[in-house]
């Protein structure tokens, strides 16, 4: 009798842990409606077909940022403008506590793309990242044409307000949510950037994502 308990309480230990394991697996998104897809890394490989975009900007320091830069690294993404007075500051502000993770990490980076690109010259980028303590070398502030950060907003990181909604590059992007990024450049999560419990979570997913194989 005493083999039979032991027998069963180390199957349902083993079931336990693998269940477990199996909720500490962040999803796949391909596409806009955010549905998540919970695969291995091999099925990812077959079945995830969208990844961000190439593209080349230029940051807060006056170097050009491209996808080359993140080429095999975890990054994060956001789109804001330096003259937000509304969600803007308390998604920055927010983001301090992703910046003193990273400042430690060279294969995760923090991109924050620039919305209104005519007005975020390199000097206004520059002045916002000393006003906002802004001090990673992985944190860049990224300005660019109005189109190629429109489309790779709305088309690579499907970022939007309304999910699942598309608009062109002649509306006005505004949003607060926040895209967490692989190393093969495949959306792995989505955060609102002006609550901290949501905060708190993308720190825990990018733990779990520097662990995956």
């Amino acid at each position: 009798m005493l083999k039979t308990v032991l027998t069963y309480s180390l199957v349902f230990l083993i079931v336990s842990c693998q269940n477990k394991k199996n909720t500490n697996v962040l999803p796949y998104y391909n596409t806009a409606n955010f549905d998540p897809h919970f695969l291995s890394s091999d099925q990812a490989e077959k079945q995830i077909n969208h990844r961000i975009a190439d593209f080349k900007m230029t940051d807060q320091y006056g170097h050009t940022f491209t996808q080359k830069d993140i080429e095999g690294k975890i990054h994060i993404a956001n789109f804001f403008f330096t003259s937000c007075g509304s969600i803007c500051p308390k998604m920055t502000n927010n983001l301090i506590a992703i910046q003193d993770i990273i400042k430690k990490e060279d294969d995760i980076v923090l991109l924050s793309y620039s919305v209104t690109p005519w007005k975020d010259s390199i000097p206004v980028l520059k002045e916002f990242a000393k006003e906002y303590h802004i001090t990673s070398p992985n944190w860049h502030l990224l300005t660019g044409k109005k189109e190629a950060i429109y489309n790779l907003a709305r088309k690579s990181y499907f970022a939007e307000e309304n999910l699942g909604f598309s608009k062109d590059t002649s509306e006005f992007l505004h949003t607060e949510h926040i895209l967490l990024i692989d190393k093969n450049k495949k959306i792995r999560g989505i955060y609102n950037a002006t609550l901290e419990l949501e905060i708190q979570q993308l720190i825990k997913d990018i733990h779990l994502l520097k662990e995956e194989k």
